[in-house]
């Protein structure tokens, strides 16, 4: 009870926090008709630093208080480095010898000749784009999480080392059931005799989506980082599962795809199509689930806490705290979950290219 209690007060603070942090983005457009859609996607969205509160000083002037990334950016054969606080939240141009850039939206183009963008009939601006390698929320995020794993593996490693009869202690007897559990439930049902050589690619990507959808429900510094939400994130890792699912692939299981035994020669051709389809709708789909479910749930949480300011009432706020801190603990859950369907499905993959043939 009393961890459950302590676990209800985390909740709330971050609930609380998310409610904060939608009331300093809405009041960025004070005199217009809040618009929870465009708030939404500013949260759920990379950007290049994160942004904190906003206040009036003596005069009346509104500033934001933000925490800048670097900017990293690649264009006609030379870096550009600075921070993106030179942007001023994208109110400022910043020139870098004979370039100039603005940011519009999070993203980063080159003026044209009059120092400004051009637009299309929708109001995308039409403007070249340098190559953006800059360390963004996202990309800080990854980062941190890599340094984690290393910390909290690292440290489990050492107190093996430590111990006289090899019995788990500390940070290890949390992690080695998880580690088990990968091994036992996921790796050998699915893989079989052979799932020694890719434990150590199930492990890494089982505990570090799990890291970062964890941390990506804290809507504050260091969180608040859509990571797993983002199509590029879930597309690299569904292409490293593709990579080491066909690498290893026997000639058996090649053998199935192209031609595939039992199957009549005038339907063969067809099978053969179908399957070589099925290689990369595989990945497809696993790149799909995890972007999906993250995204989804960050944005119905965030719609909850739009409810205040939509209806501009207080009496609103029991039912979006209420229903928003269920939906935190169903994202504890989900943040699992996920981790653990993506891992699973990549094993199922991986083990129905090596299995022999019967």
């Amino acid at each position: 009870m009393q961890y459950f209690k302590g676990l209800l007060k985390s909740l709330v603070l971050i609930f609380l926090s998310a409610t904060v942090a939608i009331q300093a983005q809405a009041s960025q457009d004070e005199g217009k008709e809040f618009n929870p859609g465009d708030v939404i996607m500013h949260h759920i969205a990379d950007s290049h630093g994160w942004h904190l509160w906003d206040y009036t000083d003596e005069n009346g002037e509104k500033h934001a208080v933000s925490i800048p990334l670097p900017v990293i950016l690649f264009h006609n054969g030379g870096l550009d480095m600075f921070m993106s606080s030179a942007f001023h939240h994208g109110e400022e141009p910043v020139t870098k010898g004979d370039v100039t850039y603005i940011m519009h939206h999070s993203d980063i183009y080159i003026a044209n000749e009059a120092g400004g963008l051009d637009f299309d009939e929708e109001h995308h601006p039409t403007n070249a784009q340098p190559l953006d390698l800059s360390i963004t929320k996202n990309v800080f995020m990854m980062l941190l999480s890599g340094v984690l794993l290393l910390v909290l593996f690292g440290g489990a490693a050492r107190s093996y080392r430590k111990s006289t009869n090899g019995s788990p202690r500390g940070l290890a007897s949390f992690l080695e059931p998880l580690v088990v559990f990968v091994r036992d439930d996921i790796a050998k049902p699915n893989i079989g005799d052979k799932y020694h050589r890719f434990m150590p690619y199930l492990l890494t990507i089982f505990f570090f989506i799990w890291i970062n959808n964890l941390i990506g429900l804290i809507p504050f510094f260091p969180g608040g980082a859509n990571v797993t939400g983002n199509i590029a994130f879930t597309l690299t890792l569904s292409v490293f599962t593709f990579i080491v699912t066909n690498v290893n692939g026997n000639k058996h299981y090649w053998r199935h795809i192209f031609a595939t035994p039992g199957v009549p020669i005038a339907v063969l051709p067809i099978m053969a199509l179908v399957e070589f389809i099925g290689i990369f709708t595989k990945p497809f789909a696993l790149m799909v689930r995890l972007f999906a479910n993250i995204t989804a749930g960050h944005i119905i949480i965030l719609s909850l806490v739009s409810l205040i300011f939509v209806f501009e009432s207080v009496f609103i706020s029991p039912i979006s705290i209420g229903f928003g801190l269920f939906m935190n603990v169903l994202e504890l859950l989900v943040a699992a979950l996920q981790a653990y369907i993506f891992t699973l499905l990549s094993a199922m993959f991986i083990g129905g290219a090596v299995e022999e043939h019967h």
